[in-house]
């Protein structure tokens, strides 16, 4: 299997997850000069569009209003952004759409993998894309799995094993949510501001993940050392690792 240059794959349940929960990391990561590539499974249509609906609008109408603002979110943040439109509310996991999913995979040759957690009682569609992208990220692995077109991957088609990171749902107490990652977002938070900012139908999540931010950010600081020098407005967000750490130096 050919090397590949470092490269994030961000798998998102609904149109403006990605944005919410995993801004600050895809930023940070192309404005290190790294790919980046979000998968949105949906557009969110049904359950997070609310003023959409309200407004009168139909389902094409709302679907393409959500395509733009996550088109427009994913730009800011300086990543690309792929959409399978599978529906939400409910997402249903399909052989087909991990056959998809397998296909973005070989595709992007991610190094890095972000998506739900497992469990999230209050919206059964964030689950559903996570146990996609961990079935998508096992047979994307197989030369025996073939791609959606029926054809086989070459050797070089194949991933390898890339770390998974769940991010941030939006309660996570009931999520059975507990980081042991926290990431300083503190350069690439504008960029990840701006891209809320392109979600107007959700404008009231705008104050609340630049609140978590800052909560995350003062964990940052205080699991960082006390001789770090981070800014006293350091931002952050938290991940919890799926994966083992492969390793040969503690640190």
């Amino acid at each position: 299997m050919a090397e590949t240059a470092p490269a994030l794959l961000v798998v998102s349940a609904h149109a403006g997850d990605f944005v919410w929960r995993a801004g600050g990391a895809i930023a940070a990561a192309t404005m290190r000069g790294e790919r980046a590539t979000v998968v949105c499974l949906s557009y969110g249509e049904r359950g997070e569009s609310a003023s959409q609906w309200l407004a009168g609008k139909d389902l094409d109408e709302i679907k393409a209003t959500r395509r733009g603002e996550a088109e427009a979110a994913a730009s800011a943040l300086g990543a690309d952004i792929v959409f399978l439109d599978l529906g939400d509310y409910p997402l249903r996991e399909s052989p087909e759409a991990v056959a998809a999913l397998v296909d973005v995979y070989r595709r992007v040759q991610p190094t890095v993998v972000l998506t739900h957690p497992l469990a999230d009682p209050y919206n059964g569609d964030h689950p559903a894309a996570a146990r996609m992208a961990l079935e998508a990220r096992v047979l994307a692995q197989a030369i025996g799995v073939a791609n959606s077109d029926g054809t086989f991957p070459t050797k070089d088609e194949i991933i390898g094993a890339p770390p998974v990171f769940f991010f941030e749902p939006h309660q996570p107490e009931q999520s059975d949510f507990k980081p042991n990652v926290l990431l300083d977002i503190t350069d690439a938070f504008p960029l990840k501001r701006a891209a809320m900012e392109c979600l107007p139908a959700q404008k009231h999540m705008w104050s609340y993940y630049t609140d978590l931010a800052i909560r995350r950010g003062v964990q940052v600081k205080r699991n960082a050392g006390p001789n770090l020098g981070l800014a006293h407005d350091t931002m952050g967000e938290a991940y919890m690792r799926y994966f083992p750490q492969v390793t040969g130096l503690l640190e």
